[in-house]
């Protein structure tokens, strides 16, 4: 491969305009990338990082801009375009054939793929290749038997492959543990330092952005709001720049409780997931009143059949739950017997009827009960619509009505009048999972407060997430999630990411 080949492109898109009927996704948006740059591109939800990204790859044809490659303009009107100007993008949902080798995989990327392959002459030419990459991923290898890690490497160097020298990367690391984030990213870091790729990141992690890029850009409602240098501009200044003038609450302090008993304790969990094979296994874990366990793990590794087996909505196929030392089944009665509460993944899907008003929803737990019924079935439209008003102004629920279908409500706010819900009374036992996943930093300052407050009430608090950075911030304790069974526990004083990070890679 010529040096010419291995030139970092620079990438400026200019006035990028996209509207979807009267809604402007991108208003005059400019973004320039320096050839050899590690660039990230940063902005809430709904901010316009990929209505811009689709912009520069082909995906959406922007109404108004310009892309400039290396100083001079291309036209890109499809992926298709992207590729042939070396512009490639590895997507947060892998884009691997999972029945076909690495080697087959990138061999049948390529838009010349020969349909009967000479797979000396192609194993000669990736061996070739592999040469020159700065990390390895077993050729012979089932993707399906890969590691998320191995999987996302594989994703780069199929781009390497097709020579795609600008590389847009769509939050790469939220499947991989912290070391193979680190890992990944600093070969990147090393190959843009040698003016052989140019990256622009889209992340949330600031962590990451301080560590390993250059420069950043943020977005905000589709409008361009700052830029700078990731290393020495503060976090702060970047949490500015995307959330503007919006009130984010002050997270909450960290009571001293005196005296913590066991509430919830997992004795032994098995199930099976829908082909049969085991979900979770020999799952053992105490929560004490007053406590935050946070549940760590790469996506897959059983964190989600745990939530359902507590939820009753995945039977156990051994093993007991109790709550202060007395059996818990998960049922209706029982939850509200052992006031045992929880914010599900998805809540739309999982803890809440869409279609229903914001007043029905948060009256599911006390629908049969005084004051909104009597007798047990004779439910009082009017004490329910006034427990939800109180309720949607205590959690700062921004609906239009509390008639309004909860399904018109934004992520963050249904997470606050679930949270609504599930805390206005007297809770035990908490359990949440991934509860501020795609949320605005004012909802995610507000959720995180309530979790901690009612761990400082008392309630035995089980929080399962995949952003270390929240259980790091929240817990007391953390437990490891790996192969669907927990591997490591600890105090959090006594532990670190890097520690976490190894448990949760399996070592």
């Amino acid at each position: 491969m010529t040096e010419t080949a291995k030139r970092a492109p620079s990438l400026e898109a200019l006035g990028m305009t996209k509207t979807f009927g009267h809604f402007t996704a991108l208003g005059d948006v400019s973004l320039r990338v320096e050839a050899g740059s590690f660039h990230a591109l940063l902005g809430e939800n709904g901010a316009g990082k990929s209505t811009l990204v689709k912009c520069i790859m082909g995906f959406y044809s922007a109404d108004k801009g310009q892309v400039l490659l290396d100083g001079k303009e291309v036209v890109v009107r499809s992926p298709k375009d992207a590729l042939a100007n070396g512009i490639g993008m590895v997507y947060q949902h892998f884009t691997l054939v999972p029945c076909l080798t690495a080697a087959e995989n990138l061999v049948i990327s390529r838009a010349d793929a020969p349909t009967i392959i000479d797979w000396a002459k192609e194993r000669k030419a990736l061996d070739a290749f592999m040469q020159t990459m700065p990390f390895r991923v077993p050729m012979d290898t089932q993707v399906s038997s890969l590691s998320a890690g191995e999987k996302q490497k594989l994703e780069i160097l199929k781009l390497l492959y097709l020579d795609q020298r600008f590389m847009i990367l769509d939050e790469p690391t939220s499947v991989l543990t912290p070391g193979e984030a680190d890992e990944m990213l600093g070969l990147l870091r090393g190959m843009t330092e040698r003016g052989e790729i140019t990256v622009l990141m889209i992340s949330h992690k600031f962590r990451e952005v301080k560590t390993f890029c250059d420069h950043f850009t943020v977005l905000r409602r589709g409008r361009l709001t700052g830029d700078g240098d990731a290393k020495t501009s503060t976090v702060e200044d970047m949490s500015r720049m995307m959330i503007g003038d919006t009130e984010v609450k002050e997270r909450a302090v960290r009571a001293t409780i005196a005296e913590k008993k066991d509430v919830l304790d997992l004795a032994g969990l098995f199930a099976e997931d829908e082909l049969g094979l085991p979900a979770i296994h020999a799952i053992n874990l105490k929560v004490r009143s007053g406590e935050i366990v946070g549940i760590a793990g790469v996506s897959g590794n059983g964190q989600s059949a745990l939530v359902e087996a507590l939820s009753g909505q995945r039977q156990l196929s051994q093993g007991q739950i109790f709550v202060r030392g007395q059996d818990f089944t998960p049922t209706r009665g029982n939850f509200d017997r052992f006031k045992v509460f929880g914010l599900q993944e998805e809540p739309l899907k999982n803890a809440a009827v869409p279609r229903m008003s914001v007043a029905e929803n948060i009256a599911f737990r006390t629908y049969d009960k005084p004051p909104l019924a009597s007798f047990g079935w004779w439910m009082k439209p009017g004490p329910m619509k006034r427990k939800a008003e109180d309720l949607i102004k205590k959690y700062n629920v921004k609906t239009t009505s509390p008639d309004a279908p909860i399904e018109a409500l934004s992520g963050g706010n249904v997470q606050r009048a679930i949270l609504a819900r599930e805390l206005s009374g007297d809770v035990d036992v908490l359990i949440v999972a991934n509860p501020c996943f795609g949320l605005d930093f004012a909802s995610v300052a507000d959720i995180r407060s309530q979790i901690m407050e009612a761990r400082n009430r008392g309630a035995a608090v089980l929080l399962v997430s995949e952003d270390l950075d929240e259980i790091l911030e929240l817990a007391d304790r953390v437990a490891v999630m790996s192969g669907g069974t927990i591997t490591y526990v600890s105090p959090i004083e006594d532990t670190d990411r890097n520690t976490i990070g190894q448990h949760m890679a399996g070592h």
